[in-house]
């Protein structure tokens, strides 16, 4: 069943890129020319999109400390999963904001011209020094087993890790314990750094003065929370899918330690959207109190209290009370639990869209929206075909960059432990 589950998204990943290459095509053929944001909602599908890769790369990062630095023995052999998905969603968010980027080969001016003062120059240099903790915690993760695969493989698997291994040979016990202490030192740095990139997202809109719907000290810590619910339930639907020991006991305590986790971060991420929510109607301050509204009773109430409430938190909560929580050990099922966790996945990018486009909808200025008129200039957005495609072309990358490489390097130990 696992492997027809694998074949599939196989599939769906190859047909999702020829279909989205269109998409890129019209991308860089004519620019943003056929999007549907403007001067008045700059800010859309793919900056929603972009939110919800990082989060997910952030939630799944700092769920692989659990193995590294805190080394739970129930998960001691995801943790190299754990860090290639987070590499994963971090490349698909990192070309999600490219494209939205008006001049998009001029991305390295973020860097060689920093401003300290600029929120963006910040993100910056967090994704570049976050982009290189994953890659050295994921070759230290894989030091070993790439040797061992060169050595005994044949062919082009062998031959890429061989490539990777970068000339070490070293598989000693001595060897091992020390790339155990350089993980732990990689995953301690790693976990402050995922915090305040992931938060700085958040504090990208926080910052914005003029949208009081962002502008709250609570914003970043409302980023962070999504992240370690979405990327913790990302994991735990790939753990379900190419996690190792599927057949064994164990396996399955481990799916019911991740089911607990995830859903105590859904019902974490809930009680402060209550909050946000329940104290912007009550004050109800016009900037912030429309968007809101719009969110809950707008012409797209479906996508908060259909797919985000109904699908996204009370389906996976009671999925997870009953196999995680209530059911005893032997009882449970994990295919539920990563279908409960699958749904949160998926969905939160409804929780990322009610965030970007609500905000933008209430004119700063009583009456802008009748002073000018043109191309752009209106407070009304609906994602175009061609920035669907995109975003389809997007995550079917992501999804064959995770396929190529779980099937080429050596991501899941089946008798090796991660944790020494």
């Amino acid at each position: 069943m696992k492997k027809q589950i694998a074949s599939l998204i196989w599939l769906i990943a190859i047909i999702g890129f020829v279909i989205g290459c269109y998409g890129i095509y019209q991308r860089f053929a004519f620019g943003h020319r056929l999007t549907d944001y403007g001067s008045y909602i700059p800010w859309g599908l793919w900056v929603a999109t972009y939110i919800y890769f990082i989060g997910l790369s952030a939630g799944s990062f700092l769920l692989s400390t659990l193995v590294y630095v805190v080394k739970i023995e129930k998960l001691e052999k995801i943790g190299k999963l754990s860090l290639f998905t987070a590499f994963g969603c971090l490349i698909a968010a990192l070309i999600s904001i490219w494209l939205d980027l008006g001049h998009e080969f001029r991305v390295y001016r973020v860097i060689l011209h920093p401003n300290f003062k600029s929120m963006m120059s910040w993100m910056g240099i967090l994704y570049s020094s976050y982009f290189l903790v994953i890659l050295f915690e994921l070759w230290f993760a894989m030091r070993v087993d790439l040797i061992k695969t060169a050595s005994i493989g044949t062919g082009l698997i062998a031959a890429v890790c061989r490539f990777l291994a970068l000339g070490s040979s070293d598989t000693s016990d001595k060897s091992r314990a020390r790339d155990s202490r350089v993980l732990k030192v990689l995953g301690s740095i790693g976990v402050p750094l995922a915090i305040a990139f992931h938060g700085g997202v958040g504090m990208l809109f926080a910052v914005v003065g003029a949208r009081t719907y962002w502008h709250s000290g609570l914003t970043p810590i409302v980023f962070l929370v999504g992240a370690l619910a979405s990327g913790g339930a990302l994991l735990t639907a790939i753990v379900y899918v190419w996690g190792p020991d599927r057949n064994r006991p164990q396996f399955e305590d481990m799916m019911r330690f991740l089911g607990k986790i995830v859903l105590s971060l859904v019902l974490l991420d809930l009680l402060f959207e209550i909050s946000e929510y329940f104290v912007g109607m009550y004050a109800g301050i016009p900037d912030e109190a429309i968007p809101i509204k719009a969110v809950l009773f707008g012409h797209y109430w479906y996508v908060f209290w259909v797919v985000h409430v109904l699908f996204g938190v009370i389906v996976p909560v009671w999925i997870f009370t009953r196999n995680a929580v209530s059911r005893p050990v032997g009882k449970t099922s994990p295919g539920a639990i990563a279908f409960a966790a699958l749904l949160v996945a998926v969905t939160f990018m409804a929780l990322r869209l009610n965030i970007v486009i609500p905000a933008q909808i209430n004119p700063e200025i009583e009456g802008l929206q009748y002073a000018f008129m043109g191309p752009g200039l209106n407070y009304t957005y609906l994602p175009t075909v061609s920035e669907w495609l995109v975003t389809i072309w997007i995550t079917s990358f992501g999804l064959l960059l995770f396929l190529i490489g779980y099937n080429v390097l050596p991501i899941v130990n089946k008798d090796d432990k991660e944790v020494a």
